[in-house]
């Protein structure tokens, strides 16, 4: 079995690619430019750029989007997270989570699987956790260094090995649910 994924991220695609061979699905990269639209909704993100790209490209595609929402911070950056990731990076976060108390947050992963005739499916991940102190660990990328999964042993994602982190991670959990559908569908979703 096979999936067309949209993205230009390569740390994503390298997790997406050992998640799913698990199940036995190659995943190769469609060469479409990712539709980014702006909401509060990470399905709704996913859910359009997938719908965009697979009525452009006239087959099937998956598209995943994904979040960091910290509860102090009212859900930011949520949404925004590659963009405040971008122009602050982990120490920005820590500097607006310094003296708070609560360091509650969660990463949202939503996974699209559109086909050209307007059917879309999402899949969502949720992984519950804190905002560490100071940022910590060399793996994973964007916001990992300062996120501790409550389901780990108290490392963050970017202490953690990659095997570690795909099993216990958002995206982690949203493919691994695409992946048990596409199964039970025969790959025809």
């Amino acid at each position: 079995m096979e999936i067309l994924l949209v993205t230009g991220n390569p740390h994503k695609l390298l997790e997406i690619r050992s998640i799913l061979s698990e199940f036995r699905i190659n995943v190769r990269v469609a060469r479409v430019r990712k539709l980014e639209v702006q909401s509060e909704d990470i399905a709704e993100i996913s859910r359009t750029a997938a719908l965009h790209a697979a009525r452009e490209l006239g087959t099937t595609v998956v598209v995943e989007d994904a979040g960091l929402f910290i509860e102090a911070l009212n859900g930011f950056p949520g949404p925004y997270s590659a963009y405040v990731f971008r122009t602050i990076g982990n120490e920005g976060i820590i500097r607006l989570m310094r003296g708070v108390k609560n360091r509650k947050a969660k990463f949202v992963s939503a996974v699209a699987y559109a086909h050209p005739d307007g059917r879309v499916n999402v899949f969502r991940g949720i992984a519950k956790g804190i905002i560490s102190e100071a940022p910590r660990g060399r793996g994973g990328f964007g916001f990992d260094p300062i996120f501790i999964p409550i389901e780990g042993d108290g490392r963050t994602y970017a202490e953690m090995t990659f095997e570690e982190k795909n099993k216990i991670s958002h995206r982690g959990k949203a493919f691994r649910v695409l992946a048990k559908w596409l199964t039970e569908q025969g790959g025809s979703g």
